[in-house]
């Protein structure tokens, strides 16, 4: 069996998605996390993007034990230069190197002759190779380019030292069968001294990106790049879950293997999902809530008598529980520890103690807790070590119909107070939090979500604002309180504008 290898790029093209910003402590949890699930490379990061980008490449650098970190680099030494500088404590650190190289990008983007952009790969890639041992070139836009200049521009990476060739299907334009033949092509006609090692990377814009890369490895590719869930800017990227469960369960097929230790594969899709804020559609391959489901009588009674007569996949082997330990009032710390670790969370025995008694506090209002209040504790435990987070809220009715909100938010260690007025309580709340941050943001989405069933469900809240700039910010609120949960996830869309702009309001 061929091994394929697995480049994850959640953390980087991922992050792309409007709404979505990961901070520092959340990509570091993520990739730690990917790593657990057996990813080969992490591509962490563009670090010429932005000094909070370059410093969560360098402290996911400095974490992963096991995984190739990447970064990624235009066609420029400084992006180069810089990238290098963020992988320096990297245990294993790869750089991936990228150019245009489509007609309508060499002429409306980089306005560049098909010379240029050569002279370009040549001269980069030398010079990245230099510096690292292990490049990897993409010619963007490949699936648009010229089947014969494609195959310049990549036989050009590999004369200058790149040992990665990455195809990106950029618009998610290509067919399978389009995609498939790519691959054969360029295959077929490289010269190289040294193995070369194919990769595939596509987006789902005419919902083909799974179909793609599965193309792809049929026809000679060793590597697949994607993200969880299948985030991405525009419809997104290929969902690396559905990859992996199809290589294991069509084996027979492919012939291929990998590292990704499947039974992760929920845990990680869940925690994608909470700190993006991107909920999974229930009818989602693999790891949607309804992908193990039924509810039609004959499928039921199909199911009862032998569960393969409709599930290709058990529940099990992605990480899918038909049980769980109930947690409540009257558990023990051991008991919470094993449950914590169970579902994916390794902490020292402080934090352990600290969340413990958030969780003794959370379970004298409910009688049994279930995973996803769980989740929600670690969630809002995150948010609370932000250095911008609520501290006290209170909410009381005025005269004519109008509610008065006081807000005290702490920002940088420092505590703020404002209040206001509105129509109702959200407005009047959201309203003394645009004076704490002297801003006026566009609220474009706000949803409640309860993550239980019951009359002591907790709530979670995402909301989505933009500033002036149409920056895009996002977050996340969960309490028994509505009110309280809304202002969490205010303050927290509000914060990350806030440092976004470097706090200088």
């Amino acid at each position: 069996m061929r091994n394929i290898q697995f480049f994850d790029t959640t953390l980087r093209d991922g992050e792309q998605t409007p709404g979505v910003h990961f901070n520092k402590k959340e990509k570091v949890q993520l990739a730690l996390q990917l790593e657990k699930w057996g990813i080969d490379t992490i591509e962490a990061g563009f670090p010429i993007a932005s000094q909070g980008d370059f410093e969560a490449v360098k402290a996911i650098a400095e974490a992963v034990k096991t995984a190739t970190v990447a970064a990624l680099a235009r066609c420029q030494k400084k992006d180069i230069d810089r990238a290098y500088e963020a992988l320096a404590q990297a245990r294993s650190p790869q750089l991936h190197v990228f150019l245009a190289t489509s007609p309508i990008h060499r002429k409306d983007k980089l306005n560049m002759t098909k010379e240029e952009v050569i002279q370009s790969i040549h001269e980069h890639v030398t010079y990245a190779r230099s510096l690292f041992e292990i490049v990897q070139f993409s010619p963007e836009d490949a699936s648009r380019t010229e089947k014969d200049f494609l195959l310049q521009a990549v036989q050009t990476a590999i004369d200058a030292g790149a040992t990665i060739i990455n195809i990106p299907d950029t618009v998610g334009f290509a067919t399978p069968t389009e995609y498939g033949e790519l691959f054969r092509y360029l295959i077929d006609h490289i010269r190289s001294q040294t193995p070369i090692t194919f990769s595939s990377h596509c987006h789902d814009d005419l919902g083909m990106a799974t179909a793609n890369a599965l193309a792809a490895i049929e026809n000679g590719a060793d590597r697949v790049e994607g993200t969880i869930n299948g985030i991405g800017e525009r419809a997104g990227n290929t969902a690396l879950e559905e990859i992996a469960v199809a290589l294991y369960i069509r084996r027979d097929f492919y012939q291929c293997q990998s590292k990704i230790k499947l039974q992760e594969t929920k845990n990680t899709s869940d925690l994608v999902s909470r700190l993006s804020g991107l909920h999974v559609p229930k009818n989602k391959a693999v790891i949607g809530g309804n992908a193990y489901a039924h509810e039609s009588g004959i499928h039921q009674d199909g199911v009862l008598k032998n569960p393969e007569t409709y599930e290709i996949i058990t529940p099990q082997l992605v990480g899918v529980k038909t049980n769980s330990l109930p947690l409540g009032k009257l558990s023990g710390k051991h008991a919470f520890h094993e449950k914590m670790k169970q579902l994916g969370y390794d902490y020292s025995a402080e934090a352990i103690s600290d969340l413990f008694k958030k969780f003794k506090t959370l379970a004298d209002k409910k009688n049994q807790l279930s995973d996803s209040d769980l989740h929600a504790l670690v969630s809002d435990q995150l948010n609370q070590e932000d250095e911008i987070f609520l501290t006290r809220l209170q909410v009381q009715y005025v005269s004519n119909g109008y509610q008065c909100a006081v807000i005290e938010v702490q920002i940088n260690n420092e505590l703020k107070v404002a209040s206001a007025v509105g129509d109702g309580s959200i407005q009047a709340i959201y309203h003394a939090i645009d004076q704490l941050f002297d801003h006026e943001p566009l609220l474009l989405d706000y949803t409640i979500t309860s993550l239980t069933q019951g009359e002591d469900a907790q709530a979670q809240v995402h909301v989505s604002i933009s500033d002036q700039k149409q920056q895009l910010f996002s977050g996340n609120g969960i309490d028994f309180d509505v009110l309280e949960a809304s202002a969490k996830a205010y303050v927290q869309a509000s914060g990350k504008m806030y440092q976004r702009v470097g706090g200088r309001k």
